[in-house]
């Protein structure tokens, strides 16, 4: 029987939805926080394939998932690409920062990436070969706006002003980033896929800072462009995009973009979204990660909310953005006990 998250991502709807979570490998697991442990840092255990595939396939065990994440991080791209990145404890990721063109030629081009991201790769092939039969692999990339928001700030900001700066004061050098990031993104993809993901992601998690011609020009049109020449290289290969807090943007996205599903964050209610985004083809979320820290009668209220509404068409049943550190792992528990009855 093909896979149900498969299945749900070529239109079926499903009596009771595929469920994975967006950082469903992570700090909230007490098995997660020792494999990092062994690692010594959490680059360290991106690029080391035995110990991510560990963590990959951890809530997999552990919760009987219906999909697996590649564990990895957005910002390997732009190291692979040249920069240099690190993470301060407690305070997270640090790169060194493009401020004009000089810094942008001093990248390196979408050829040069591989050697970098081997280790990614071998990642896949690994989950690949052990995953249990009825779950599937997913890949991701960040989306060239939220990368290039990193890039240019050196650090994640509350509201991308680095960026929104650079892109008014010197458009041709901020549009070039997006181009080198869209290529290197489209080959990277790709290299997961042909390494064994049976999904891909594109993480625009910053999209909604975007607006108007803005929204058109970063956000929509280089997922377009990613999603097309993925599609002409691995045409049976389904992609899911998430413009986090797009709001009526949401709405067109799929059609626009030709994904074959569009991740929704929990700014927008599951009623809206049934209505206005589902009816062009599957959708994933969007229980708000909140849920998964205080449980109760309010997360089963919740659960059972989003699965109803979306109950009419194809539907990927997770967070709207990624699980936290205090999560309750019971909650993740009674969560897919309420979906799945």
């Amino acid at each position: 029987m093909t896979k149900k998250i498969l299945r749900a991502l070529a239109g079926e709807t499903q009596p009771v939805p595929p469920i994975w979570m967006m950082r469903q490998a992570g700090r909230y697991l007490p098995e997660y926080r020792e494999t990092r442990a062994k690692a010594g840092d959490f680059l360290s255990l991106c690029y080391n394939p035995e110990l991510a595939a560990e963590v990959t396939l951890q809530p997999i065990r552990r919760y009987g998932f219906d999909a697996a994440i590649l564990f990895a991080d957005i910002l390997l791209v732009p190291q692979a690409l040249g920069c240099d990145l690190w993470f301060e404890p407690g305070e997270g990721p640090r790169l060194s920062t493009i401020a004009g063109p000089d810094g942008l030629r001093a990248l390196k081009t979408r050829d040069d990436i591989h050697d970098t991201l081997a280790p990614i790769y071998e990642t896949v092939r690994r989950v690949r070969e052990m995953l249990p039969p009825e779950a599937a692999l997913i890949g991701f990339a960040g989306a060239p706006w939220t990368v290039a928001t990193y890039m240019i700030a050196g650090r994640g900001t509350p509201d991308q002003a680095p960026a929104h700066a650079l892109k008014a004061a010197d458009r041709a050098t901020f549009t070039a980033l997006i181009d080198l990031l869209t290529d290197a993104t489209i080959d990277y993809l790709s290299m997961q896929i042909d390494a064994g993901a049976e999904v891909v992601k594109i993480f625009d998690s910053w999209a909604g800072s975007l607006t108007g011609a803005d929204f058109d020009d970063f956000a929509l049109a280089p997922a377009g462009r990613i999603i097309a020449a993925l599609k002409s290289r691995h045409p049976a290969t389904p992609v899911i995009a998430f413009p986090r807090e797009a709001g009526d943007r949401y709405i067109g996205f799929a059609r626009a973009t030709g994904a074959d599903c569009v991740a929704l964050d929990n700014s927008v209610s599951a009623i809206w979204a049934a209505r206005n985004v589902q009816t062009d083809g599957c959708v994933q979320g969007n229980l708000a990660p909140g849920h998964m820290v205080t449980g109760g009668a309010a997360l089963d209220e919740a659960v059972r909310g989003i699965v109803g509404a979306f109950a009419n068409g194809p539907h990927i049943f997770n967070l709207g953005h990624g699980i936290t550190p205090d999560a309750d792992p019971d909650n993740v528990a009674r969560m897919i006990e309420i979906i799945r009855g």
